[in-house]
């Protein structure tokens, strides 16, 4: 036994002491290979799993690395057939390749033969090939590129993609001499994507993802197609390249439902890409005919949405993913690795906020109690109305009222996911909505009212939910989600971490009716927060309906 920061567990779970002196040389040892589960205060959680592995070979990590670093930094013997499923499981990876032929062009080479009879053999992979080669070579369309390393991932043989890049029509791109510079994160993230040639960057909200991509850019010198959720995304997007780099107004265009303008550098929403016209993708093919020579995927985990899935087919080009987390409630992360490469770079939540780069954040959960006839309308209600019944119930408003009475003057969102409900409580609070069928002329209008005061609050529906940049923004109250999604809550929290010029905290809080599916869906809401340490106080809403009660310790 040694005195090891780090405890490596048979259900290939690794317990990490957060507060023993090598634990940040430890933490750096299995970040490649590991993913974080939890994160509170003392012990931290992470996992290794076959995709994490699998990311790790792909960006470079052979088995012996990572045997290396369990055994050297484990407290106890690591367990004899962990070891020996993390040499096989990162084994699996690169058996079949992906390559260039200079006759056949695109093909699936075996390093393994028995492998390809076994995947030759698959129904949803056999249709994704051509004509056999050799024994060991299969003609590969070029459009199943994506399809194909998605298939071969689920069945569990990973393809190593070899096939290489075009380089794309060159364009000159700096970033700006201005008196700013890249953080050592933002650094380090845009040197572990560009080393890899395309893969995702993890980062918390309001850290500078759009920086990262402003310097891969920079890195890439070429023209650039940038996927963005939204086009009040997409345009702070062009504001920020305009401030922040080389790149003028002309030189990048909006590719949206309003414009059609296709320039060096454009910025084009998922949905304008993947629209139909007539049976066809037409906007897809116009795209996929450029010669890109980078393609920047915002919000990506998005992406494995079967609607935007299409947009992965551009798999010649380099590609950046950039998100808060790659949790999705329907499991399918590994679509991501696959379509558009592995994780090049993460940065714990916490670890960015004790920098200083976002704020700190009070989590706090108010539980309301229903009233007689509420509670009896949930209990007799059809199992599929009962969720939208206690969200939505009204014994919720004042609540909403005397949390933003705590915060007087301070800019905050209400946010929920059920539109009457959101209607009724703007008329109570007297301010606007922001909803899908708000036009883009008047969110933008709206939420630059909101970032110079004019507008001390918004109510905001699920639109606000990606790649709205409102760092006045302090205060959040929740009222109702998507059922359960963490995805959702770490986006929610994400609207107010950006750091705020006086070092205030941010206070998000979750308005949760007691005993019914809305208390069961916060908790699994929670869970990824958690996960990144932040951890709910709960209120009983009785308390907050009393006098306001001056916060300790808060600017």
């Amino acid at each position: 036994m040694s005195d090891g920061p780090l405890i490596v567990q048979s259900d290939k779970t690794l317990l990490l002491e957060v507060d023993h002196p090598g634990a940040p040389e430890a933490r750096a040892a299995i970040a490649p290979f590991a993913e974080l589960e939890r994160a509170p205060e003392h012990v931290h959680t992470y996992r290794v799993t076959p995709l994490a592995l699998w990311n790790a070979r792909a960006a470079g990590h052979d088995a012996e690395q990572v045997v290396d670093a369990l055994v050297r930094f484990s407290r106890y013997a690591v367990p004899q057939p962990l070891l020996v499923d993390v040499v096989d499981t990162m084994g699996r990876y690169g058996r079949l390749q992906l390559t260039k032929s200079p006759v056949h062009g695109l093909v699936l080479v075996s390093l393994d033969r028995a492998v390809l009879e076994e995947i030759l053999r698959q129904k949803k992979i056999a249709p994704l090939l051509g004509a056999r080669i050799d024994d060991d070579t299969v003609v590969v369309h070029p459009s199943a590129r994506g399809t194909l390393k998605q298939a071969l991932l689920k069945v569990g043989w990973p393809a190593e993609d070899l096939a290489g890049y075009v380089d794309g029509e060159a364009h000159p791109i700096s970033l700006a001499e201005d008196g700013w510079n890249l953080r050592d994160y933002q650094r380090d993230a845009v040197t572990g994507f560009w080393a890899g040639g395309s893969g995702v960057v993890v980062l918390p909200c309001g850290s500078g993802k759009t920086l990262v991509g402003a310097a891969a850019m920079a890195e890439a010198q070429a023209t650039t197609l940038i996927l963005v959720t939204n086009t009040v995304a997409g345009r702070q997007w062009k504001r920020e390249l305009v401030a922040r780099t080389s790149l003028t107004e002309d030189e990048i265009g909006e590719y949206s439902g309003e414009r059609k303008e296709i320039r060096p550098v454009t910025i084009a929403t998922y949905q304008v890409m993947t629209r139909k016209s007539k049976g066809e993708y037409r906007h897809l093919e116009l795209f996929d005919s450029r010669d890109w020579g980078l393609i920047i995927y915002d919000e990506v985990h998005l992406l494995p949405a079967p609607v935007f899935r299409m947009t992965a087919d551009l798999q010649s080009r380099r590609r950046l993913g950039l998100t808060a987390t790659l949790v999705r409630e329907d499991g399918r992360e590994g679509d991501v690795f696959s379509l558009i490469g592995p994780k090049r770079y993460d940065a714990p939540w916490r670890d960015i906020e004790q920098q200083g780069w976002i704020a700190p954040a009070d989590c706090v959960e108010v539980r309301v109690t229903l009233t007689d006839a509420e509670r009896m309308a949930y209990a007799t209600a059809e199992a599929d109305e009962r969720y939208k019944l206690c969200a939505t119930a009204r014994t919720k408003a004042p609540v909403v009222k005397a949390i933003l009475d705590r915060h007087p003057g301070e800019p905050a969102l209400v946010i929920g996911a059920y539109l009457e409900q959101l209607h009724e409580l703007a008329a109570e609070l007297d301010c606007p909505v922001i909803e899908g069928s708000t036009s883009n002329k008047e969110r933008e209008a709206l939420y630059q009212a909101f970032r110079t005061g004019e507008i001390p609050r918004l109510v905001v529906s699920k639109v606000a939910n990606f790649s709205i940049d409102l760092p006045e923004a302090s205060v959040a109250v929740q009222v109702s989600g998507t059922f359960g999604s963490r995805q959702e809550e770490a986006q929610r929290l994400g609207r107010l971490l950006r750091p705020k010029g006086d070092h205030r905290q941010a206070h998000f809080y979750s308005v949760v009716s007691r005993d019914t599916l809305d208390t069961e869906y916060a908790a699994h809401r929670q869970r990824f927060l958690a996960e990144q340490g932040y951890a709910y106080r709960i209120m009983d809403a009785d308390d907050l309906l009393g006098p306001p009660v001056p916060e300790v310790g808060t600017a």
